[in-house]
C-alpha cells in the first residue's frame, strides 16, 4: 500500500469517525434520533443516591429520578425493556461534547450557561426548603409550623432559606458562614435544627451527621432551584422530553412521584 493510498485512508476513516460523533452529540444517529435504534439510553451517576435512586439501582424505577425517567419514557413511547442505564459523571455529563446517552438525570440545576454547552429540558422537580436535625434534638419531632417555630433554627449566610425561614416560620435564624458551620453547631448543640434545600438536606443527613433526619419540608413556593434532564447539544429529543414532562405534570404524575419518593417513602412530611 503506498503511502498516499494509506494517508487517504486515514483521512476517510477520520472524517466517518467525526461524522458519527458528530450524530451522537446531537443526539444520536439511529431513526428516532437516539444513540441505540429502539432503545432509550439514560444515565445518572455513580453511585446514585436515596431518594433520587433507591439501592443505587436506577433500573429498578424505585426512587424519585429514576421513577420519573421512566415515566418520561413511557410518554415517548418506549417501555421499561427498552430503558438501558449508564453511569457517568456529574461533570462530564454537562461538558461539550459528544455523549454515549440521550438523557441524563442526577439533580441538575437548569442553568444558562450550562445550556451554551448542552440541552436542559424543562423542570422535572423545583426543590423546596426542608428541615435537618438529629435523633436527640427537641425538634426532630416537630412537623408543624407552630411547633418548629419555637427552635433554634440555623442557615447558611446568602441562602434563600434565611428568607423562608422568616416568611414561613416568622423567626429570624442564626446565620452561619456556611453549611459546614451549621452542621458543626447542630452537633455541639447550639442550634436545634437547620434549614436548608432538600437535596442538600439529604445529603446532611446522610453524610454529615451520624444520627441525622429529614424531620420535614416546607411548603412549596415555586422558588427553589429547578432540575431538568440533561440532554446532547441540539438533540431531537429535548422537544420530545419537553412534552413528556408537560402531559405529566398536567396529568399529576409529577406531583404523586414527588409525593411518594421525597415525602412518604422517606417520612418527610409537609409543615402545616
Amino acid at each position: 500500500m503506498t503511502r498516499s493510498l494509506r494517508l487517504t485512508i486515514a483521512v476517510a476513516t477520520a472524517a466517518v469517525a467525526a461524522l458519527a460523533l458528530s450524530a451522537c452529540s446531537a443526539g444520536g444517529s439511529s431513526a428516532d434520533g437516539t444513540v441505540t435504534d429502539g432503545k432509550l439510553t439514560i444515565a445518572t451517576g455513580q453511585p446514585a443516591y436515596s431518594p433520587w435512586v433507591e439501592d443505587n439501582k436506577p433500573q429498578s424505577g424505585k426512587g424519585f429520578e429514576s421513577a420519573v425517567a421512566y415515566a418520561v419514557a413511557k410518554e415517548m413511547g418506549y417501555s421499561k425493556s427498552d430503558v438501558v442505564w449508564k453511569r457517568s459523571t456529574f461533570d462530564s455529563a454537562i461538558a461539550p461534547g459528544p455523549k454515549d446517552w440521550d438523557l441524563n438525570v442526577q439533580q441538575f440545576s437548569i442553568d444558562a450557561k450550562r445550556k451554551k454547552a448542552v440541552d436542559m429540558s424543562s423542570a422535572y422537580y423545583t426543590t423546596t426548603q426542608a428541615v435537618v436535625t438529629t435523633q436527640e434534638s427537641k425538634a426532630v419531632d416537630h412537623t408543624t409550623i407552630d411547633e418548629l417555630k419555637k427552635d433554634a433554627i440555623g442557615v447558611a449566610t446568602g441562602s434563600t432559606s434565611i428568607a423562608s425561614v422568616k416568611s414561613v416560620l416568622g423567626v429570624t435564624p442564626q446565620v452561619f458562614n456556611s453549611n459546614d458551620d451549621a452542621v458543626l453547631a447542630l452537633k455541639s448543640g447550639q442550634i436545634d435544627a437547620i434549614v436548608t434545600d432538600l437535596p442538600t438536606a439529604f445529603y446532611m443527613a446522610a453524610a454529615q451527621l451520624d444520627d441525622g433526619t429529614v424531620s420535614a419540608q416546607f411548603p412549596a413556593d415555586g422558588k427553589g432551584d429547578q432540575f431538568g434532564f440533561v440532554l446532547p447539544k441540539d438533540s431531537e429529543l429535548t422537544s420530545k422530553v419537553d412534552k413528556a414532562l408537560k402531559t405529566l405534570s398536567d396529568d399529576g404524575t409529577l406531583k404523586d412521584l414527588q409525593t411518594k419518593w421525597l415525602s412518604s417513602e422517606t417520612n418527610t412530611p409537609v409543615l402545616k
